[in-house]
Protein backbone atom coordinates (compact mmCIF):
# COMPACT_ATOMS: atom_id res chain seq x y z
CA UNK A 1 0.00 0.00 0.00
CA UNK A 2 1.28 3.71 -0.87
CA UNK A 3 1.90 5.99 1.75
CA UNK A 4 1.34 9.49 0.55
CA UNK A 5 3.61 12.14 2.31
CA UNK A 6 3.19 15.50 2.29
CA UNK A 7 6.57 18.25 2.21
CA UNK A 8 6.28 21.51 3.14
CA UNK A 9 8.35 23.98 3.16
CA UNK A 10 11.85 23.51 4.64
CA UNK A 11 15.69 24.75 4.01
CA UNK A 12 18.46 23.13 2.34
CA UNK A 13 18.44 20.01 4.72
CA UNK A 14 15.04 19.27 3.12
CA UNK A 15 16.45 18.96 -0.43
CA UNK A 16 18.42 15.83 1.42
CA UNK A 17 15.65 14.66 3.37
CA UNK A 18 13.57 14.28 -0.05
CA UNK A 19 16.15 12.47 -1.77
CA UNK A 20 16.21 10.16 1.26
CA UNK A 21 12.74 10.02 1.17
CA UNK A 22 12.75 8.99 -2.94
CA UNK A 23 14.54 5.26 -1.63
CA UNK A 24 11.73 4.19 -0.48
CA UNK A 25 9.64 1.63 -1.88
CA UNK A 26 5.50 2.54 -2.29
CA UNK A 27 5.97 6.36 -0.68
CA UNK A 28 4.14 8.62 -2.95
CA UNK A 29 6.29 12.51 -1.89
CA UNK A 30 4.35 15.69 -2.37
CA UNK A 31 6.03 18.74 -2.48
CA UNK A 32 4.78 22.20 -1.27
CA UNK A 33 6.58 25.13 -1.29
CA UNK A 34 9.23 24.36 -3.37
CA UNK A 35 8.36 25.95 -6.62
CA UNK A 36 11.64 27.74 -6.72
CA UNK A 37 13.91 24.40 -7.59
CA UNK A 38 13.82 23.16 -11.08
CA UNK A 39 11.72 20.27 -11.61
CA UNK A 40 14.21 18.00 -12.20
CA UNK A 41 15.97 18.80 -9.54
CA UNK A 42 13.93 16.12 -7.33
CA UNK A 43 12.30 14.69 -10.17
CA UNK A 44 9.26 15.19 -8.49
CA UNK A 45 6.11 17.05 -9.17
CA UNK A 46 5.16 20.47 -7.23
CA UNK A 47 2.18 20.25 -5.40
CA UNK A 48 -0.07 23.71 -4.49
CA UNK A 49 -1.49 23.88 -1.26
CA UNK A 50 -4.73 24.34 -1.83
CA UNK A 51 -4.72 21.00 -4.25
CA UNK A 52 -3.63 18.71 -1.09
CA UNK A 53 -5.84 15.85 0.03
CA UNK A 54 -5.18 15.94 3.57
CA UNK A 55 -7.73 12.99 4.04
CA UNK A 56 -4.98 10.38 1.84
CA UNK A 57 -1.98 11.84 3.64
CA UNK A 58 -0.09 9.31 6.06
CA UNK A 59 2.52 11.81 7.08
CA UNK A 60 3.14 15.52 6.96
CA UNK A 61 6.55 17.26 7.07
CA UNK A 62 6.73 20.78 8.15
CA UNK A 63 10.12 23.01 8.11
CA UNK A 64 13.03 22.66 11.23
CA UNK A 65 10.84 25.92 12.67
CA UNK A 66 7.78 24.50 12.39
CA UNK A 67 4.81 27.00 11.85
CA UNK A 68 5.02 30.42 13.65
CA UNK A 69 2.61 31.61 16.45
CA UNK A 70 0.03 32.53 13.65
CA UNK A 71 0.36 28.81 11.69
CA UNK A 72 2.48 30.70 8.74
CA UNK A 73 5.46 27.90 7.54
CA UNK A 74 8.66 29.13 6.13
CA UNK A 75 9.05 28.40 2.59
CA UNK A 76 12.53 29.09 1.78
CA UNK A 77 11.98 27.42 -1.60
CA UNK A 78 9.18 29.41 -2.84
CA UNK A 79 7.39 32.83 -2.74
CA UNK A 80 4.12 31.60 -1.97
CA UNK A 81 2.27 31.77 1.40
CA UNK A 82 1.56 28.92 3.18
CA UNK A 83 -1.05 29.09 6.68
CA UNK A 84 -1.74 25.94 8.28
CA UNK A 85 -5.16 26.64 10.73
CA UNK A 86 -6.55 24.49 13.09
CA UNK A 87 -8.93 23.61 10.96
CA UNK A 88 -6.80 22.56 8.41
CA UNK A 89 -4.91 19.90 10.73
CA UNK A 90 -8.01 18.88 12.36
CA UNK A 91 -8.97 17.27 8.24
CA UNK A 92 -5.94 15.55 8.22
CA UNK A 93 -6.38 11.35 8.55
CA UNK A 94 -6.56 10.80 12.28
CA UNK A 95 -3.36 8.44 11.95
CA UNK A 96 -1.14 10.82 10.07
CA UNK A 97 1.78 11.90 11.56
CA UNK A 98 3.17 15.58 11.79
CA UNK A 99 6.61 15.95 11.67
CA UNK A 100 8.52 19.16 12.89
CA UNK A 101 11.88 20.16 13.82
CA UNK A 102 10.73 22.14 16.75
CA UNK A 103 7.27 23.45 17.94
CA UNK A 104 5.50 25.95 19.79
CA UNK A 105 1.89 27.12 21.24
CA UNK A 106 0.43 27.80 18.19
CA UNK A 107 1.39 24.70 16.61
CA UNK A 108 1.08 22.17 19.77
CA UNK A 109 -2.58 23.83 20.37
CA UNK A 110 -3.69 22.35 16.84
CA UNK A 111 -2.47 19.42 17.12
CA UNK A 112 -3.85 18.57 20.60
CA UNK A 113 -7.28 19.04 19.47
CA UNK A 114 -7.01 16.42 17.10
CA UNK A 115 -5.81 13.02 17.35
CA UNK A 116 -2.74 13.24 15.67
CA UNK A 117 0.49 12.63 16.41
CA UNK A 118 3.50 15.42 16.81
CA UNK A 119 7.14 14.60 16.41
CA UNK A 120 9.68 17.04 17.40
CA UNK A 121 12.74 16.08 15.28
CA UNK A 122 14.98 18.49 17.40
CA UNK A 123 14.11 17.14 20.94
CA UNK A 124 14.71 13.63 19.96
CA UNK A 125 17.84 12.29 22.18
CA UNK A 126 19.67 10.71 18.65
CA UNK A 127 18.58 14.01 16.28
CA UNK A 128 20.22 15.79 18.61
CA UNK A 129 23.20 14.07 19.39
CA UNK A 130 24.11 13.15 15.62
CA UNK A 131 23.04 17.13 15.63
CA UNK A 132 25.66 18.38 17.57
CA UNK A 133 28.83 17.33 15.37
CA UNK A 134 28.02 19.81 12.56
CA UNK A 135 27.04 22.00 15.81
CA UNK A 136 30.80 21.27 16.85
CA UNK A 137 32.14 21.99 13.36
CA UNK A 138 30.00 25.08 12.84
CA UNK A 139 31.58 27.02 16.17
CA UNK A 140 35.08 25.66 15.26
CA UNK A 141 34.56 27.47 12.10
CA UNK A 142 33.51 30.51 13.33
CA UNK A 143 36.11 30.36 15.69
CA UNK A 144 38.46 30.30 13.06
CA UNK A 145 36.63 33.11 11.54
CA UNK A 146 36.06 35.63 14.17
CA UNK A 147 40.06 35.18 16.02
CA UNK A 148 43.55 35.90 15.10
CA UNK A 149 45.23 32.80 17.68
CA UNK A 150 44.94 29.15 16.79
CA UNK A 151 42.41 27.20 19.14
CA UNK A 152 45.25 24.69 19.96
CA UNK A 153 46.33 26.16 23.72
CA UNK A 154 43.15 28.75 23.36
CA UNK A 155 41.35 28.86 26.67
CA UNK A 156 37.61 27.98 25.99
CA UNK A 157 34.86 27.67 28.21
CA UNK A 158 31.39 25.82 26.87
CA UNK A 159 28.39 26.46 29.05
CA UNK A 160 26.35 23.49 29.67
CA UNK A 161 26.72 19.52 29.36
CA UNK A 162 23.94 18.16 27.59
CA UNK A 163 24.44 16.82 24.31
CA UNK A 164 25.63 19.83 22.15
CA UNK A 165 27.92 21.01 25.13
CA UNK A 166 29.69 17.43 25.48
CA UNK A 167 30.09 17.48 22.05
CA UNK A 168 31.60 20.58 21.81
CA UNK A 169 33.89 19.95 24.16
CA UNK A 170 35.24 17.24 23.20
CA UNK A 171 36.13 18.32 19.53
CA UNK A 172 37.16 21.87 21.24
CA UNK A 173 39.96 19.82 23.46
CA UNK A 174 40.88 17.81 20.41
CA UNK A 175 42.41 20.49 18.63
CA UNK A 176 44.07 21.31 21.86
CA UNK A 177 42.18 23.71 22.96
CA UNK A 178 42.24 24.09 27.19
CA UNK A 179 38.70 23.45 27.52
CA UNK A 180 36.66 24.33 31.08
CA UNK A 181 33.05 23.22 30.92
CA UNK A 182 30.56 24.61 33.11
CA UNK A 183 27.34 22.23 34.49
CA UNK A 184 24.94 22.11 37.55
CA UNK A 185 24.74 18.56 38.27
CA UNK A 186 27.10 16.75 40.64
CA UNK A 187 27.53 13.86 37.85
CA UNK A 188 27.75 16.21 35.10
CA UNK A 189 30.66 17.86 36.90
CA UNK A 190 32.27 14.55 37.83
CA UNK A 191 31.84 13.38 34.28
CA UNK A 192 33.70 16.76 33.11
CA UNK A 193 36.69 15.96 35.42
CA UNK A 194 36.97 12.51 34.28
CA UNK A 195 37.33 13.54 30.44
CA UNK A 196 40.12 15.67 31.47
CA UNK A 197 38.32 18.91 31.42
CA UNK A 198 37.90 21.41 33.72
CA UNK A 199 34.79 21.33 35.37
CA UNK A 200 33.14 24.64 36.55
CA UNK A 201 29.66 24.76 38.84
CA UNK A 202 27.53 27.47 37.21
CA UNK A 203 27.50 29.59 40.29
CA UNK A 204 31.02 29.99 39.65
CA UNK A 205 31.23 30.63 36.42
CA UNK A 206 31.88 34.28 36.59
CA UNK A 207 35.33 33.76 38.95
CA UNK A 208 36.65 31.66 35.66
CA UNK A 209 35.89 34.03 32.21
CA UNK A 210 38.57 36.82 33.51
CA UNK A 211 41.08 33.88 31.55
CA UNK A 212 38.69 32.95 28.93
CA UNK A 213 39.32 33.51 25.22
CA UNK A 214 36.16 31.46 23.57
CA UNK A 215 32.86 31.55 25.37
CA UNK A 216 30.47 29.17 24.49
CA UNK A 217 26.81 28.73 25.71
CA UNK A 218 25.06 25.73 25.17
CA UNK A 219 22.24 26.63 27.62
CA UNK A 220 18.83 27.70 26.60
CA UNK A 221 18.48 30.32 29.28
CA UNK A 222 19.59 33.22 30.49
CA UNK A 223 23.31 31.64 31.94
CA UNK A 224 25.91 34.01 30.57
CA UNK A 225 24.81 37.08 32.55
CA UNK A 226 26.57 40.23 33.54
CA UNK A 227 28.74 38.96 36.25
CA UNK A 228 30.12 36.51 33.79
CA UNK A 229 30.76 38.70 30.92
CA UNK A 230 32.54 41.45 32.67
CA UNK A 231 35.28 39.61 33.74
CA UNK A 232 35.48 38.33 30.04
CA UNK A 233 39.08 39.35 28.70
CA UNK A 234 38.78 42.68 25.86
CA UNK A 235 39.83 40.00 22.98
CA UNK A 236 37.25 37.16 24.76
CA UNK A 237 34.42 36.04 22.29
CA UNK A 238 31.23 34.53 22.76
CA UNK A 239 29.50 32.24 20.53
CA UNK A 240 25.78 31.32 21.63
CA UNK A 241 24.57 28.13 20.26
CA UNK A 242 21.21 28.29 22.18
CA UNK A 243 17.78 28.43 20.51
CA UNK A 244 16.74 32.08 19.70
CA UNK A 245 16.77 34.12 21.44
CA UNK A 246 19.97 32.33 23.39
CA UNK A 247 20.71 32.50 26.91
CA UNK A 248 23.64 35.27 26.62
CA UNK A 249 22.78 39.01 27.83
CA UNK A 250 23.63 40.59 24.44
CA UNK A 251 23.37 44.18 24.91
CA UNK A 252 25.83 43.89 28.36
CA UNK A 253 28.05 42.65 26.22
CA UNK A 254 27.60 45.06 23.11
CA UNK A 255 28.20 47.29 26.23
CA UNK A 256 31.40 46.04 27.38
CA UNK A 257 32.49 45.95 23.73
CA UNK A 258 32.71 41.60 23.86
CA UNK A 259 31.82 40.46 20.59
CA UNK A 260 28.76 37.65 20.83
CA UNK A 261 27.50 35.51 18.03
CA UNK A 262 24.09 33.84 18.19
CA UNK A 263 24.63 31.01 15.89
CA UNK A 264 21.47 30.17 13.84
CA UNK A 265 21.05 26.82 12.91
CA UNK A 266 24.96 25.23 12.28
CA UNK A 267 23.90 21.71 10.96
CA UNK A 268 21.46 23.52 8.14
CA UNK A 269 24.65 26.09 7.17
CA UNK A 270 27.99 23.92 7.43
CA UNK A 271 26.42 20.57 6.36
CA UNK A 272 22.92 19.79 5.18
CA UNK A 273 23.51 17.25 3.12
CA UNK A 274 24.31 15.78 6.64
CA UNK A 275 21.86 17.43 8.62
CA UNK A 276 18.95 16.40 6.31
CA UNK A 277 20.29 12.52 6.14
CA UNK A 278 20.13 12.62 10.44
CA UNK A 279 16.12 13.75 9.60
CA UNK A 280 15.75 11.49 7.22
CA UNK A 281 16.74 8.12 9.14
CA UNK A 282 14.22 9.21 11.63
CA UNK A 283 11.13 10.31 9.40
CA UNK A 284 12.02 6.63 7.27
CA UNK A 285 12.18 4.71 10.77
CA UNK A 286 8.41 6.27 11.75
CA UNK A 287 7.24 5.40 7.75
CA UNK A 288 8.57 1.66 8.13
CA UNK A 289 7.10 1.05 11.82
CA UNK A 290 3.32 2.20 10.36
CA UNK A 291 3.79 0.12 7.58
CA UNK A 292 4.87 -2.77 9.67
CA UNK A 293 1.56 -1.93 11.89
CA UNK A 294 -0.65 -1.48 9.14
CA UNK A 295 0.32 -5.00 7.96
CA UNK A 296 -0.32 -6.64 11.03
Amino acid sequence: MTQHVAVIGGDARYLELIRQLQTLPDVSIHLVGFDKLEQGFTGLDQTDFADLEQTMLDAVILPITGTDQDGYVETVFSSQTIRLTHEWFASLNDQTVVFTGITNDYLTNAINKTNLSLISLLNRDDVAIYNSIPTAEGTIMMAIEHTDYTIHASRVIVVGFGRVGNTVANKFAALGAEVSVCAESIMDLARITELGHTAIPFDELHAHTRDCDLLINTVPAQVVTKDAIQYLPPHGIIFDLASKPGGTDFDYAQKRGIKAVLAKSLPGVVAPKTAGKILADVVKQFLADFKRKENG
